[in-house]
Order: structure tokens, then sequence, then C-alpha cells
């Protein structure tokens, strides 16, 4: 038998090979990287929570840091870049910033971008949106920007030979929240037989060692575990989950800010020191956690962030890698016509809609191998992500909404017949958005055929 040997790169040079040498870099031309970088705002900034309207002061506490996190891909002719943090999500305004930065100083144009929010409704407010932002909130915004570049450069720091593979299982961690009552009609509650995607989705990078270096992990739920009256920063679900497959994998204790009890892993558990674990939403416009906490008790959170969690580690372990793999991205934009619903108390019996702007919903894909992540800047229900997934000609097809860029609330056509807080809050009218995001994103799928 011919021995096999991998000789260290000398600094600035390639693997060399000669002879009966097999070098990793024979493997493929794949190339992955990853990083977080901390976006917890200092302990006594002034800064507005987001997501909830009752909620008029700002955070009061910290109960666990939240994170920008970043993969990136190299196939050797081109580089994409995924990134999400644990906001509620990005304003246009800011996502033409950050990503004419990312182009800049990281060298990953816009179109292999997708930059999206976990919808985490327990974390500060960015600038950008429909309210005027004060100095403070400004001034978190540009940080939250220069840590969105910084995770980008330093995951592209960090690209190594790396192995990638997909898969889905299943949790159930989610349930329509569209229910009917004779008293107030349709609204938010609890609708067990309501469209619900339980898909986790989990996308696999690792060394030649089989070693982790990220995880992509896409779920459709709202990051809401913790309601209105929370005034502490977190991650939420998604911040629970991310926590919980990182840990999982480097084997280190759940650092818990609370005190809580610690979670301790097996030793046949343990895994790489860095690997990032970047969690997105999918099409979760339409769906709550099966259960939502009370007051400031983070119980459930990391209750439902380690069912969450575990089941990407189960995907994850059955996931099969190929170190072949090319990756491409492309982005389009949308517009359908406007609305606004007249002022007045909600849930009520009638509501009567007026013509508003048009509103743009940009869509971005990015493929690696046969693996179609979309991306689409708005709050999507999840009739519209299953519709995508049944028509789309690859088998592994992710949405990510929150994506480059915000839409607001983005109903499937059917929904609208059945008037509910999603139909009152849209700013979209019937008829346009579910066909023109479908089919747009199988315009740029053909484009990659």
């Amino acid at each position: 038998m011919k021995a096999r040997f991998l000789l260290r790169a000398l600094p600035g040079v390639g693997l060399l090979c000669a002879g009966f040498v097999v070098c990793a870099a024979d493997e493929g031309s794949l190339r992955a990287g990853a990083a977080k970088v901390d976006i917890t705002p200092p302990a006594g900034a002034a800064l507005p929570m987001s997501g909830y309207a009752n909620r008029k002061e700002g955070f009061k506490g910290i109960h666990d840091n939240i994170y920008v996190r970043a993969i990136v891909v190299d196939d050797g002719n081109t580089q994409v870049a995924l990134v999400a943090w644990e906001l509620i999500f990005a304003p246009n305004a800011v996502w033409e910033e950050a990503s004419q930065r990312i182009a800049r100083e990281a060298g990953i144009r816009p179109e292999n971008l997708l930059l999206a929010a976990v919808h985490d409704h327990g974390a500060p407010s960015l600038s950008g949106g429909a309210q005027p932002a004060s100095a403070a909130t400004v001034e978190y915004t540009k940080r939250v920007e220069d840590a969105a570049v910084e995770a980008v450069k330093r995951a592209k720091a960090r690209l190594q030979p790396a192995r990638f593979g997909a898969g889905t299982g299943t949790a159930y961690v989610n349930a329509n929240r569209r229910e009917y009552s004779t008293k107030q009609g349709w609204w938010l509650g609890f609708n067990e037989i309501g469209p619900s995607d339980k898909t986790v989705a989990v996308l696999r990078f690792e060394d030649y060692s089989g070693k982790p270096i990220a995880f992509l992990i896409n779920y459709p739920v709202h990051a809401v575990v913790m309601g209105p009256d929370n005034y502490q920063i977190t991650g939420d679900l998604a911040g629970a989950t991310s926590r919980f497959v990182e840990q999982h994998f480097a084997g280190k204790d759940n650092p818990r800010s609370d005190g809580g009890p610690r979670l301790r892993l097996r030793p046949e558990e343990k895994g790489g020191e860095d690997v990032v674990a970047l969690w997105t939403s999918g099409a979760a416009g339409d769906q709550n956690p099966v259960s939502m906490a009370s007051g400031e008790d983070f119980t459930l959170v990391d209750a439902l962030g380690k069912i969450l969690g575990e089941a990407a580690v189960r995907v994850a372990g059955n996931i099969k890698t190929s170190a072949q793999a090319r990756v491409w991205g492309a982005q389009s934009v949308v517009t359908c016509p406007g609305r606004r619903v007249e002022p007045g108390p909600t849930p009520r019996a009638e509501y009567k809609f007026t013509d508003a702007d048009p509103v743009n919903i940009r869509l971005g894909l990015v493929m690696i191998d046969r693996v179609a992540i979309t991306g689409v800047s708005g709050e999507v229900l999840t009739s519209i992500g299953l519709r995508l997934k049944r028509e789309s000609p690859f088998s592994q097809t992710i949405m990510v909404t929150h994506a480059n860029g915000g839409s607001g609330y983005i109903p499937d056509d059917a929904a609208y017949e059945q008037v509910s807080y999603e139909i009152t809050t849209t700013r979209l009218k019937p008829g346009c958005a579910e066909g023109e995001i479908v089919n747009g994103l199988l315009g740029l799928m053909k484009r990659r055929e």
C-alpha cells in the first residue's frame, strides 16, 4: 500500500503535491469560513426595543448577548456571503449601506449576499424604518453595520478547504397563529390546523477531517417566545437555538447570564471551538412558537431552543458532504401595488383600505451546488414558502425571510380572504406578491440551471 501524506502549506504558498503524496487541496476547490461578532448594546444605552408597540421604554437589562453571524463560501471563482443578525429586521436603507460596504471592504458583491434578520423582538430597533430614530438608535445602527462588515471580513479571512452538504428534519416548535373566533373574527391566536411548515433545514460546512466550520439553520417561526412584557435584551428562540448548536459542537459549558443551570456535553459530542451556527427565519409571517412565556421567565426560551437545536444537530449528523460545489448568486426586485388600512380599533368587524405607494420586494438567490437558498425582503406567510418548494426544480430549496431589506408582511393571495392582523398590517394589495415572489425566484433559478 502506498503511503498517504498531508503536507503543511508554507506561508503565502499553496499546498505542495508530488508523486504519491495526496494533498487535501486535491479534494475540491470549495472553501468556507465563518465568524460572529457581538452586537449587544451597552447596559446603560437608551435604546427602545423593537416589535411591540406597547413597549414605550428602553430595555432594562441584558439576559443573553446578541450577535451577527456570517458564513463566506468560495468555489475558486465566486464568493458568496450568508449573514444574519439577531434583530427584528433589515431596513432598506441599512441593507443598502451594509451591502455596499461589504462589496467595497470585503469584495463580495451585493448579488452574492444574503443579509437577513432573525426577526428577534427582544433586541433594539434600528434606524431606517418608518418612524424617526433617536441619536442613540442611529449610533447603534452604525455599530450593527460595522459588525456585519467585520463578520464578513473575518469569515473571509478564515476561508479554508471545506466540504458541504444539506439536509432536512422536523421540529414541532411552531404553530399557525391566525385563529378564528366568533367574538373577534380572524386574529392572533393558535390555529393547530392552519398551514404550518415543520421543516428544519440545515447546511453543513466542515473541514476535510469532518470538523464542523459552520451551520446554517432555517426554520419558519417568529422569534417571540418572550412577549411584550419582556424588557431584557435576548436573542430569543433564534439565539437559544444557535447557542445550543454551537455549544454542542464546541463542547463548552452553556454561558448563562442569569445564573441558571449549565449544559454539559459528553466527550464524544465535542467538536470545533469556533463553530458558527447561523439561524435564519423561514416563511414565518403567520407562525408563532407553540408556547410563549409570561413576564421575564426565560425557561421556555431555553426549552424550545433546545428542542429546535437538537433537531438541527440530528439533521447535521446525517448530512453527507462533498468538496465539489459551485457557488452563484443573483438578485432582482419586483414591485406590487400598495394599500393601507384606515385607522381604528383592532380587531374590528369591518376594515376599509385605501391605495398607497407601490411596494418593492427584493428577491435573492444563493446557490451552493444544487441547494437553492432564496431570500425575500419581507415577512412571508407560510403558504408562499411551501408553494416555492413545491415548484422549485431543486429538491433542497430554502426560503430566508427578512433578507436584503424590509417590505413588511407578505401574505399569500388566499390569506386576504381572512382579514387578520397580518392582512391589516401589510402594505400590499392582494393578487400580486405571491406570484411575483415565486415566479421571480424560479426565474433566478433558471438562470443558474
